[in-house]
């Protein structure tokens, strides 16, 4: 598993607006953490419903991330997993997407 890499996690049954069910997400844990094997990742969860909300990433299907249909990354709804959950890749969003996802990350953490 990779930094950007699209997995399907199981994030169970939502409460309120959270991101839940079976879905495509995005490995937001960098690489330089996941070569120690950790047992949890960050994932940011993905859906095909287009909101214009500033915390949204889009993604677009192509060959290298394994997506069927234009997708969002709900980067506000990042959150941690077991590693268990996460199927194996289906491909990579790629080093744009990637730190889009990280600016979101930035700018919700209040980070400069």
């Amino acid at each position: 598993m990779n930094f950007g890499d699209v997995v399907i996690i199981d994030f169970g049954t939502p409460l309120g607006s959270e991101a839940g069910f079976t879905r495509p997400a995005v490995i937001a844990t960098a690489d330089a953490f996941l070569r120690f094997r950790p047992s949890t990742v960050f994932a940011v969860p993905l859906t095909s419903t287009p909101r214009t909300f500033p915390s949204h990433v889009e993604v677009e299907p192509d060959g290298l991330n394994g997506l069927d249909v234009a997708s969002c990354a709900l980067v506000e709804q990042m959150r941690a997993v077991a590693v268990e959950r996460c199927s194996k890749p289906h491909g990579n969003v790629g080093l744009v997407v990637s730190h889009q996802i990280l600016d979101v990350l930035a700018m919700i953490a209040g980070m400069p």
